[in-house]
């Protein structure tokens, strides 16, 4: 079965720290952009951070920026999303999402194809 299994969300304090991973199964995240995106109930899906094949490539959502870091694990098949001073705002299901190219970090979940279920993160103030 192909898929890819979010954890590592949860209840945190405004100012404190989770970190998100994103395992594949079935299918390989190795050679294409990873990408992060959240949604929290009554808003549209928003862009949060994402990663080219390489990993040397990343692109962020200017309200993440310097607080987020995505990166992908040694094994190629697991993207991280490291979420440093979390705020309230941050409350939301966050998805990972393999792109449909290597390198294409733009921010439109149209270059996105397979998509993960989803973590629940929720930030108190």
């Amino acid at each position: 079965q192909m898929q890819l299994v979010e954890s590592g969300g949860g209840l945190v304090q405004a100012g404190g720290s989770l970190r998100l991973s994103c395992e594949a199964s079935g299918i390989l995240l190795g050679g294409y952009a990873v990408g992060w995106f959240r949604q929290d109930p009554g808003k549209q899906r928003e862009f949060v951070a994402a990663i080219n094949w390489s990993g040397r490539n990343t692109n962020y959502a200017d309200s993440v920026k310097g607080r987020f870091t995505i990166s992908r694990g040694n094994a190629g098949n697991t993207v991280y999303l490291q979420m440093d001073s979390l705020k309230p705002a941050g409350r939301a299901v966050y998805y990972c999402a393999r792109g449909k190219y290597n390198s294409d970090l733009s921010a439109a979940d149209g270059k996105f194809g397979y998509w993960g279920q989803g973590s629940q993160v929720t930030v108190s103030s």
